[in-house]
C-alpha cells in the first residue's frame, strides 16, 4: 500500500497554523482536532514547518507556559522529512522510525496534499495482515 491509497482511505485534511500565531493557538487546534501535529504555513510553499505536541511539551519543560505566548515559529520544526504519494507504508515505516518522528507531510509537484501520521500507517498495516491471515485460512479451509 502507498500513500496515495492511505489518503484515499482516511482523507487530504491537513490542519494547518500559520508561523505568527501563538503556541496556545496551536496547542488549541489539536485538542479541538485531537491530533499531534500541525504543518505550519508561511510565505514560501508548500509549508514553513511542523509543530507537534512533543516540540511543545519539550519546550514546557525546559522553560514553562511563558512559551505558550511565543510565536509557532519559534518553536517549529523547520528542517520537515516529508514524502510523496508513492512512498510505500514499508518506507514510510523505516523512515519514521529512523527519523523519530509520527507524522509526515505528504508533498505533490510542491504542493501540499495530506498528513500521515504513524497511526495511519500502523492501521494500515494491521489491516493488510488481517486480510492475508483471511486469504490464509480460507485457502486452508478450501482444502
Amino acid at each position: 500500500m502507498n500513500v496515495a491509497q492511505l489518503l484515499n482511505f482516511k482523507g487530504h485534511d491537513v490542519a494547518t497554523i500559520s508561523q505568527e500565531r501563538s503556541i496556545a493557538d496551536a496547542v488549541g487546534i489539536m485538542r479541538e482536532r485531537g491530533i499531534g501535529a500541525l504543518v505550519v504555513t508561511g510565505a514560501q510553499p508548500p509549508f514553513a514547518g511542523i509543530i507537534s505536541e512533543r516540540d511543545v511539551v519539550r519546550a514546557l519543560g525546559a522553560r514553562g507556559a511563558e512559551i505558550l505566548t511565543d510565536d509557532v515559529a519559534t518553536l517549529m520544526s523547520r528542517d520537515v522529512v516529508t514524502c510523496t504519494l508513492d512512498t510505500h507504508c514499508s518506507t514510510l515505516m523505516g523512515l519514521m522510525t529512523k527519523e523519530r518522528i509520527r507524522h509526515l507531510p505528504v508533498v505533490d509537484a510542491q504542493r501540499l496534499v495530506g498528513m500521515i501520521s504513524i497511526g495511519d500507517v500502523v492501521r494500515a498495516r494491521f489491516e493488510e495482515l488481517e486480510r492475508d491471515r483471511q486469504e490464509l485460512l480460507d485457502y486452508v479451509q478450501a482444502r
